[in-house]
């Protein structure tokens, strides 16, 4: 992961020298600017608390970086994928503060999304029939060389060495059991390390969120003499930020269930991609000039 992380770090820096402008003018670059972002979450997450031994936070992370990076270098045609010079509305030098803001609070709330997501799906599985089944054929797997040891006789020796009791170990029901109440042991383990990283994560990301739709506002009043002005973009940022609001409202003043407030927390991972390239795609209002529009 650092050494993604390094290389993606490279990449951007090489765009800026060679096209004299920050990396954020069009949707390759700020794909891979996503991307960058999703492993520095990484990075700094494992740092925290213990998170440094699991596997799960790079798990959800790696693979989300990984799409993005190949979304970006195989979905896009080459020609969109050269620097090119700013268009007229991003000449400012609000554009690094503003856009690489925003991109680092989606990549933050992506990772604390998939967290949700992840909660939800291990906290289901803990009553689906399939995993039980699956703890069964585990038992029977290791049972086939295992059988011997657990059937052996179990032979008490007394203290002046007479053999005193003869038993059999016949443990398949209690092997099982206890290979249930371990899988039900790493389940609350990971549920609660999903929870402590996805509030982490949207915690953070919330708050950067909230300073991209400020700097953003005040950009806008500075470039179209308006502070708000209802397109697509803003209206669906305006969305992102209430979902996220709710999610924290429901985790630490509602008194809401983990899993409820996860849903929405997962809820949001959709309407984070719609709100990063819908506008791209529908190709209207003041944000519109992603590469779709371009093309």
């Amino acid at each position: 992961m650092y050494v993604g992380n390094a290389s993606l770090f490279g990449l951007l820096a090489a765009r800026w020298i060679e096209s004299g402008h920050f990396p954020l003018s069009n949707m390759y670059e700020s794909l891979l600017f996503l991307a960058w972002g999703i492993t520095a979450v990484h990075l700094v997450v494992t740092e925290r608390d213990g998170f440094s031994e699991s596997a799960i936070p790079g798990a959800l992370a790696g693979p989300t970086a990984a799409l993005t990076v190949a979304g970006a270098t195989l979905a896009l045609p080459a020609e969109l994928q050269r620097a090119t010079a700013l268009v007229p509305a991003l000449k400012s030098n609000w554009l690094m503060m503003h856009v690489s803001v925003m991109m680092l609070s989606y990549a933050t709330l992506l990772v604390g999304s998939l967290s949700c997501v992840s909660y939800l799906v291990v906290d289901a599985s803990q009553d689906w029939a399939a995993a039980k089944g699956a703890l069964e054929k585990l038992d029977k797997m290791v049972s086939n060389d295992g059988e011997r040891v657990r059937n052996r006789p179990k032979v008490s020796v007394a203290a002046d060495g007479e053999t005193v009791a003869v038993e059999t170990m016949n443990a398949s029901a209690d092997y099982g059991g206890e290979l249930a109440i371990e899988a039900t042991r790493d389940g609350e383990r990971i549920l609660t390390e999903m929870d402590n990283l996805a509030y982490r994560c949207l915690g953070a990301g919330f708050t950067l969120l909230t300073a991209g739709l400020v700097s953003g506002a005040v950009w806008a009043n500075e470039a179209w003499g308006s502070y708000w002005s209802w397109d697509p973009k803003e209206t669906w940022a305006l969305i992102t930020w209430l979902v996220y609001a709710t999610y924290l409202h429901s985790r630490l003043v509602a008194g809401w269930s983990k899993k409820d407030s996860c849903a929405v927390g997962a809820a949001g991972f959709l309407v984070v991609w719609v709100c990063y390239v819908g506008v791209n795609l529908w190709g209207v209002g003041l944000h519109s000039y992603g590469w779709f529009a371009n093309k």
